[in-house]
Formats: C-alpha cells, sequence, structure tokens
C-alpha cells in the first residue's frame, strides 16, 4: 500500500518545514510511516506520540540555532518522550541520564539542580535537542533504529552545516559521534563527551565542562550565552 505525507499536517516550525519538505517525500520516509501505521494496527505502542515526533523541529527555527545536542533514540518507558533529547515532562520521574546532565551542570556552573525536568526552555534558547531515532517502542530501547536507518537526522545534520555557520555540535556517545562525518569541522565547532547513563558517565562525561565551554565560545563570538538554569 502506498501513502503519502501532507507535509501541512507536520507539525513542525515553518522555516524548518520549508528546509525538511523534501524529505517527507521520499521513499524512505513514506516506509517509516507505513511502518508505524502498522505498528499502531498491531497494537503497539510508540513513543512518542505523533504530535510529538518532530518537537525538536517545532520548538526550535532552522534559522535561529546556535548549538546542537545530538542523542540516540527517545526515552522508552511510558509518558517519559517528548522528543526533546534527555527531557521529560515535569510530572514524569527523573531518568538517571538526566539526572547526571544536572549533576554536571551543578559542578560546571555552580547552578542549583532544578525541579523541573522539561528542557523545553533551552530548545526555546535556540539549541537543537536531537534524537537520531525519531520513535522507539515501548520498554523496547533502540527497537526503531534499523527503520529509521538515520537516514532523516542525517540529512539534518547535513542541512544545519551547509546551510549555517558556527555550530557548535555535541555529540553524546560513541552513536552521536559517528554523525560527525557530516560535519564541516572547518566553520563548526564539534564537542564530544561520553553518554550520561550511569554505566558510562564516568568515561568523560563528569567534568567535560561542556555547558560553560559553549558559552565561552558563544561569548568569544558577542553572541548571547545560554541560561542553562530552568527555573
Amino acid at each position: 500500500m502506498s501513502i503519502s505525507v501532507d507535509i501541512n499536517s507536520v507539525n513542525i516550525e515553518n522555516s524548518r518545514k520549508e528546509e525538511l519538505k523534501e524529505e517527507f517525500s521520499k521513499p524512505y520516509f513514506l516506509q517509516i510511516k507505513e511502518f508505524l501505521l502498522q505498528e499502531r494496527n498491531n497494537w503497539n505502542i510508540i513513543y512518542p506520540e505523533w504530535k510529538n515526533i518532530f518537537n525538536a523541529f517545532k520548538q526550535t527555527p532552522f534559522d535561529q540555532v546556535r548549538v546542537v545536542i545530538l542523542w540516540q533514540d527517545p526515552y522508552h518507558w511510558e509518558w517519559e518522550a517528548h522528543w526533546l533529547c534527555f527531557s521529560v515532562q515535569d510530572w514524569v520521574r527523573q531518568p538517571p541520564s538526566l539526572q547526571n546532565i544536572f549533576k554536571e551542570i551543578e559542578s560546571d556552573l555552580w547552578i542549583p539542580r532544578p525541579k523541573s525536568w522539561n528542557l523545553t526552555k533551552r530548545a526555546e534558547q535556540w539549541v537543537l535537542l536531537l534524537n537520531a531515532v525519531l520513535t522507539v517502542k515501548k520498554d523496547s530501547p533502540a527497537s526503531h533504529k534499523d527503520i529509521w536507518r538515520h537516514t532523516f537526522t542525517d540529512e539534518v545534520i547535513k542541512k544545519l552545516s551547509n546551510k549555517k555557520n558556527w555550530l557548535i555540535f555535541l555529540l553524546r556517545w560513541a552513536f552521536a559521534q559517528s554523525k560527525e562525518s557530516f560535519i564541516d569541522s572547518s566553520k563548526h565547532i564539534i564537542l564530544k563527551a561520553a553518554h550520561p547513563s550511569p554505566f558510562s558517565v564516568h568515561r568523560w562525561f563528569f567534568w567535560c565542562k561542556h555547558f560553560s565551554r559553549v558559552n565561552e565560545i558563544l561569548k568569544s563570538r558577542w553572541e548571547k550565552e545560554i541560561n542553562w538554569q530552568l527555573e
């Protein structure tokens, strides 16, 4: 069965929609949509909800992006994912990876750990919080990794690298770092660190000081620094 994607029904910001509209008509993307519809028909629960799959692109316009944080796939527990990488709604339990991110910010910038865990405020400050894989089946981490084949996110990274200047890319973990080849390092800055998971946080995520480093870079360009404090 062949289906199409109505670009007007995709809930993302207009400048981002203009940049990505060609991707929504390509065969690989139509196959992804067919797969997700089939998952739903099979009564599989998929995160995040369809309306939130492109949340990162809704919150951060293409022409305003200054910092890109790249992770792998959304949280796979109930209600956690709303497709801003690492972010959860305020009323959802705080995942260990997010706890470790707040610990590093506290150590790096002396900012107290917040009560709010929703990172929308960062997305509104031109930080693109990007997952390489857009969906996941409930309780099955990385379950959609092969379905997406990372094609869509690869194209997003390429467009950012080619059409913008002086972005700061924060690549979390080896998977995200495999995308480095899509970034023109002659005009962008790349900061690499381990995943903030409890299993890898001591392999150079703690003490990486990337949050203060981002602000140092922005300040050196006479650009507004990121307010990493959520409250």
